[in-house]
């Protein structure tokens, strides 16, 4: 595209400080983020490159505000994060691969699935509770692959961490919130690494959305620890019937 103007800059800083905090809370930043992208005239490998690049800046701040508030142990979940990071960077490169249009088909159903559960789970609280799975199998392999989801396509993954950290794992709402930001993050690196190697990412663009998401997510962060559930769980299904009708009927 061409040198983007002040007024797509400023359009595009506060889209994506409005994304960086819905990010923090439930995910699904790129729902806002790529389409308004697409709109300002990026074109669709840049756009997904470009989000990649900006959304670490989010879901970044989201994971250290986590972290400082003592909802965060970077010392446990740091093996995790480097598996979904690694995942991702492979998911990235075989990308092209991969039929898009299927996953665009069997998305929608999945993120509607999820959000069903989550709007009809009445005990669904910040409280831990026993893991469905072993959990060196939900942090060695389920976690990993999602973030390799992430590499190849990317929306929905902050949905996919949350499901696997609640239902699978037995985690309390935020706690997963917390662990979710990080993995995110993780796999957005492994995805970003891919990208700059291709050369396709927007980096005027991407440092204007940065810093917007570095605003954005401190304070969707700080309204997910001291709302905790009741805030968390109606975004959370929101934003997953949201992205599964952007899937369905926006292209």
């Amino acid at each position: 595209m061409s040198d983007p103007t002040i007024t797509i800059l400023l359009i595009l800083f506060a889209v994506a400080f409005f994304a960086g905090a819905i990010d923090a809370i439930a995910g699904g930043g790129g729902l806002i983020t790529v389409p308004a992208l697409l709109l300002a005239g990026v074109s669709p490998i840049q756009a997904i490159a470009t989000n990649k690049f900006q959304g670490l800046f989010g879901t970044g701040t989201a994971a250290i505000t986590f972290l400082k508030k003592g909802h965060l142990d970077i010392r446990k979940e740091w093996p995790i994060a480097l598996l979904c990071f690694v995942l991702s960077f492979i998911g990235a490169y075989v990308a092209s691969y991969v039929s898009s249009e299927v996953l665009e088909i069997v998305l929608p159903v999945v993120l509607i699935s999820i959000a069903i559960y989550f709007a009809i789970q009445p005990k669904l609280d910040d409280q831990s509770k026993k893991s469905l799975l072993p959990i060196g199998l939900v942090s060695v392999a389920i976690l990993p692959l999602v973030g390799f989801y992430d590499g190849i396509f990317g929306p929905g993954a902050g949905s996919f961490y949350m499901l696997v950290l609640v239902a699978l794992g037995g985690h309390g709402v935020l706690s997963a919130t917390a662990k979710t930001k990080l993995f995110n993050f993780a796999s957005n690196l492994g995805g970003f690494v891919s990208f700059v190697f291709l050369g396709v990412i927007s980096w005027k663009i991407g440092v204007v959305m940065a810093c917007g998401q570095i605003l954005g997510a401190r304070v969707g962060a700080n309204l997910a620890i001291s709302k905790g559930n009741t805030i968390i769980k109606p975004m959370l299904v929101t934003i997953c019937v949201a992205l599964a009708l952007k899937l369905l009927f926006w292209s």
